[in-house]
């Protein structure tokens, strides 16, 4: 089994490691030449600020490790601080702080409370720092998923260029086995190659058409022309993700992947389980019983299950970008003030409900404004009264831009299979500077090869798919969570497509409920370059905003 999993193991190392980068990288991380490694030996703030940079590091996060905390500190002036370093490493390397403190007593004590008794609570109180570098975008979203006890930070397709070849060739993932079965390897790698080399071709003349007709700096621009390409890169787009997790959350996702129908997502299970258990192996112990086998295996086969019990849906293209409010609750007003009502009385619930029915509008209003009017930026958070009304809306965008919202993890999200069905649309810049024909020729190709997969290969034909082809999902939301998405995703540094979205559900909610959202701080304006700016400068935008907004009103 594990030579076949071994045949789905990416083809690329995070760095040519030197034997004196490999000294100082084995005392803070279990793996530095694979693809997962988990930190170790590390202080906290060191750890977070690391894994931080997963967004906008070009390359390995261990590289940022050796470049910008150990090799100032190894090369520089204070030769005293610098040998100080070297033995710290040196004793990490060869002893390690769970060899010497008593460490076969806390892992007794997870033996026995935890995969004996089964107490998940104590399996939430620890955990430990994961970094993933040279996965699949298919097989990222998939661990994404998971919304509780993971914290991921991905690296961005807006602000890294994805152009560069390692070893002679472009960043993507080739997934061999089931290629080969499909007799379509050939043809794979050439739909990826020129994918790769059209994004790498536009992306000078792109540039140079956007120094001559936007008044921005030369560093805005250059991201922007990252992000308009960006619909080129296929979901076989290998990135780089950190992960900050506890140890219920690692067993779910080891049990999620272990016998998933794509070999990449099972070669990582192992392979995780693996570093894993080089700093936390009795929080683990339960993931190779036979309770957790059959627990994978109900994970892995209940979707097919439900497939093939029911009748084919026909399918229904989104084809352009839209946002539909399906349902909602009537009475969502009513709800949110009869929890602002319930905590201050000492009443039944039913009764904070019929008094909440019986004010008018204008009493309704006076409720609303004494508990939200002080309130000064969107970072704000409105309170938990605003979690008793939900609504639904079923989303098509781009996959792209679908990437952001599907970092809101704390609501019901559920999407379709990644795919061509929706079509994709040409951005704006293209069309303008005469690029569009050579993006679109790239995203028909990579189509027609998704199309001779689908049919028999649902899972693998998504690595073909260009993020710029669209997505269909539903979030289902209550709304505190809607004041949050939407007020974050609006702001003037967010990217358009992701913008418009939020700014559809805006005006769909502010249809049916006009009074709660007369309170949302949404910006409504359109930016052809998002804005920057300092904290304060985009405070003070959020003040005027809402100053504005208040008039209006």
């Amino acid at each position: 089994m594990l030579e076949s999993l071994n045949d789905y193991k990416p083809d690329f190392s995070p760095g040519n490691w030197t034997d004196r980068d490999r000294h100082f990288l084995r005392a803070f991380a279990t793996n530095p030449d694979g693809v997962v490694s988990v930190l170790r030996n590390l202080p906290p703030e060191i750890t977070g600020a690391l894994c931080s940079r997963a967004s906008r590091a070009a390359r390995s996060l261990l590289e940022v490790l050796l470049r910008e905390y150990i090799y100032p500190i190894v090369n520089g002036e204070d030769r005293a601080l610098a040998e100080e370093l070297e033995e710290t490493v040196r004793f990490l390397t060869h002893h390690g702080f769970k060899n010497i403190l008593n460490n076969q007593r806390a892992q007794a004590f997870y033996s026995k409370w935890l995969s004996q008794y089964g107490d998940d609570s104590i399996a939430q109180i620890t955990g430990t720092h994961v970094i993933l570098w040279g996965v699949s975008q298919v097989a990222m979203k998939f661990i994404e998923d998971q919304r509780v006890g993971l914290e991921p930070i991905e690296k961005s397709t807006r602000y890294v260029n994805f152009g560069t070849k390692v070893g002679g060739r472009y960043l993507y993932y080739i997934p061999r086995p089931d290629l080969d079965r499909h007799r379509l390897s050939g043809e794979y790698s050439a739909a990826m190659d020129y994918l790769f080399d059209t994004y790498v071709a536009l992306l000078a003349p792109l540039h140079d058409w956007l120094r001559k007709n936007f008044e921005e700096n030369d560093s805005i621009l250059e991201k922007k022309a990252f992000d308009t390409l960006r619909g080129l890169l296929p979901m076989a787009t290998l990135g780089q993700v950190a992960f900050r997790g506890n140890a219920q959350a690692f067993e779910y996702l080891i049990n999620r992947t272990a016998r998933h129908s794509l070999g990449e997502l099972r070669w990582l299970s192992a392979e995780i389980k693996h570093e894993l258990d080089k700093e936390i192996p009795s929080l683990l112990l339960r993931v190779t019983d036979t309770k957790s086998k059959d627990y994978q295996t109900y994970l892995s086969q209940r979707y097919g299950a439900v497939k093939q019990s029911l009748p084919p849906l026909e399918l229904e293209r989104g084809l352009k970008p839209e946002v539909r409010l399906v349902e909602y609750d009537p009475e969502s007003e009513a709800k949110i003030l009869a929890g602002l009502l319930f905590r201050e009385t000492h009443a039944i619930w039913d009764q904070a409900l019929n008094t909440a029915r019986g004010l008018n509008e204008a009493e309704k209003r006076q409720v609303f404004e004494r508990y939200l009017l002080q309130r000064s930026a969107r970072w704000q958070k409105v309170g938990r009264a605003f979690e008793n009304a939900y609504l639904r809306f079923e989303i098509v965008m781009d996959i792209g831009s679908y990437r952001d919202l599907h970092r809101h993890r704390m609501m019901t999200q559920e999407r379709q299979s990644f795919s061509t069905f929706h079509g994709y649309s040409v951005p704006l810049e293209l069309q303008q500077c005469g690029l569009a024909s050579r993006f679109e020729e790239a995203l028909d190709r990579a189509d027609r090869l998704f199309r001779k997969i689908e049919p028999t290969d649902r899972e693998l034909a998504q690595y073909v798919v260009p993020l710029a082809y669209r997505i269909r999902f539903y979030q289902w939301q209550n709304f505190r969570q809607l004041f949050w998405e939407t007020e974050l995703r609006t702001v003037s540094q967010g990217h358009p497509d992701y913008r418009f979205i939020e700014q559809e559900k805006y005006r769909l909610v502010k249809e049916k409920f006009p009074l709660v959202a007369s309170f949302m701080l949404v910006d409504m304006n359109d930016y052809t370059v998002a804005r920057r700016g300092s904290e304060e400068q985009i405070l003070a935008k959020e003040k005027k905003l809402i100053e504005r907004l208040r008039k209006e009103d």
